[in-house]
C-alpha cells in the first residue's frame, strides 16, 4: 500500500491525462478541446520529469563526494516540448479564430450543421 501511495506523482499524471482526454472527446467547443489537449500535454511533461528524477542524485556536475547524478536529458526534452506546445496552441487558436469568422461559432455541432445545410 505504501508503494502505491509513494508513487503519487504518477497518479497525478493519470488523473490529468484522463481529464484532458475526456475534455477533448466529450466537449464540442473548439476552445475547450484546445484546453484539454494542453492538460493532456502537461501530464506528459510531468510523466517525463518524474521519470528523470533520481533519488539522491545531483546535477551532472562532477564533484568530489558525489557518485549519483540525475539525467538532464528529460528536462531538455521537456523544454523543447513546451516551446513546441506553445507554438501549436497558438496555431490552433488562430485556426479557431478563422473558423469563428467563417462560421460564426466555435461549436462543432453548429459548424457541422452549417456544412450539411450549405
Amino acid at each position: 500500500m505504501s508503494t502505491v501511495l509513494g508513487l503519487y506523482n504518477y497518479w497525478i499524471v493519470i488523473v490529468l491525462m484522463m481529464t484532458g482526454f475526456y475534455t477533448v472527446i466529450a466537449r464540442g467547443n473548439l476552445i475547450k478541446k484546445i484546453i484539454g489537449l494542453n492538460i493532456f500535454q502537461t501530464s506528459v511533461f510531468l510523466l517525463y520529469i518524474s521519470m528523470g528524477k533520481v533519488t539522491g542524485g545531483t546535477a551532472p556536475i562532477f564533484k568530489q563526494g558525489f557518485d549519483t547524478y540525475s539525467n538532464p536529458l528529460p528536462s531538455v526534452l521537456i523544454l523543447t516540448a513546451i516551446v513546441v506546445g506553445i507554438a501549436t496552441t497558438a496555431v490552433a487558436l488562430a485556426l479557431v479564430v478563422r473558423i469563428r469568422e467563417a462560421y460564426g461559432s466555435v461549436e462543432e455541432d453548429e459548424i457541422h450543421a452549417q456544412e450539411e445545410a450549405g
